[in-house]
């Protein structure tokens, strides 16, 4: 029998009602104690680094649950974070470049409703996550909820109240949980496992914003950013366009990256990605050094990856080449 780690973090899964609303009150052991035959299916630990709602989760959060991991990552099989839904994406995402190639499983899940309510989900997705997490065959940073496993880079919320609340943007999801099997996708298939070290990192710049272009949204804004941030991500319109109707944008652009600071262009549309080399609105963007390209990657992976390279490195071309390097099914595979 395997041993898991249960790494209680807050959220909706583990909240009460209070005077002022829903909070987090539960601890992991609690959560743990209601779900029927969860400790048939390994041997549990539990510790709890915080105890928040996730609104609250920030980059120093991150840290703090990968620190968790790394010291505990020798005396367990795997690691199932309970976790608030709204800002999950995000530490998915963020755990992914903070403990890359990890031959153990790192699980994220919670729900939608508190374990209290009678009609909750989270019961089965905390019993799906510890099956998941036992399964020899399972690896890396993954979201194991309603059913279903995503690839930690490619997660996000896209519901509020329902029980499927959150999809794989452009990657098939690694797995379905059916009873009590894990159903895996043929792509792609997990490779065998040789005991290598997971790469751990400990380093994030939060100096970064994402900037969504609105018809008339003024470049003088990279001005006001400026002080305060040393990334932009660039939420574009489409497959890539930027507003040329005076080259104010342009040369905005060009005097952020000219300062020594970073752009990310990535498109406000969900699936699909960007393709900087479609229309000339794109193309003068598209091979300035400084600015990087995000492809077919989720925005909230966009943001923890851009805070992880910025923690590595200033130097662009060294930005670029960690910023391009596949992480954990980040993005798809480019010719550039």
């Amino acid at each position: 029998m395997g041993r898991i780690l249960i790494v209680a973090t807050g959220g909706t899964i583990a909240s009460t009602p209070e005077g002022s609303g829903l909070t987090p009150t539960l601890t992991g052991r609690e959560l743990a104690a209601r779900v029927p035959l969860l400790d048939t299916l390994c041997e549990l630990d539990f510790v709890q680094p915080l105890n928040i709602d996730s609104t609250n989760m920030r980059p120093r959060d991150w840290l703090r649950i990968a620190a968790v991991i790394r010291e505990a990552y020798d005396r367990y099989d795997g690691f199932v974070i309970l976790h608030g839904t709204d800002t999950m994406a995000y530490t998915a995402a963020a755990l992914s470049y903070l403990i890359r190639d990890s031959e153990k499983p790192i699980v994220l899940t919670g729900s939608q409703q508190p374990m209290a309510n009678p009609f909750t989900d989270a019961k089965l997705n905390l019993y799906h996550s510890v099956l998941y997490a036992c399964d020899p065959a399972s690896r890396d940073v993954s979201v194991v909820f309603g059913g279903e496993v995503i690839c930690g880079t490619r997660a996000r919320k896209q519901r509020t109240m329902s029980f499927n609340a959150f999809t794989s943007m452009n990657f098939p999801p690694l797995a379905y949980v059916r009873g009590d099997r894990v159903v895996r996708s043929a792509v792609p298939a997990p490779g065998e496992k040789d005991g290598r070290r997971p790469r751990f990192t400990d380093a994030l710049d939060d100096r970064v914003i994402v900037l969504k272009l609105t018809p008339e949204l003024r470049p003088s804004i990279f001005e006001l950013l400026a002080p305060d941030y040393d990334a932009v991500i660039l939420e574009t319109f489409g497959i890539g366009g930027i507003p040329a109707y005076d080259g104010a944008y342009q040369r905005a652009i060009f005097d952020w990256v000219g300062s020594g600071r970073t752009l990310v262009v990535t498109t406000q549309v969900p699936e699909e990605g960007l393709d900087l080399g479609v229309y000339e609105v794109g193309r003068a963007y598209a091979d300035r050094r400084g600015i990087l390209r995000g492809d077919d990657m989720t925005t909230e992976a966009l943001v923890a990856k851009t805070m992880w390279t910025l923690g590595q490195t200033r130097d662009p071309d060294e930005v670029a080449r960690l910023f391009y390097e596949p992480v954990n099914h980040d993005r798809s595979v480019q010719q550039r």
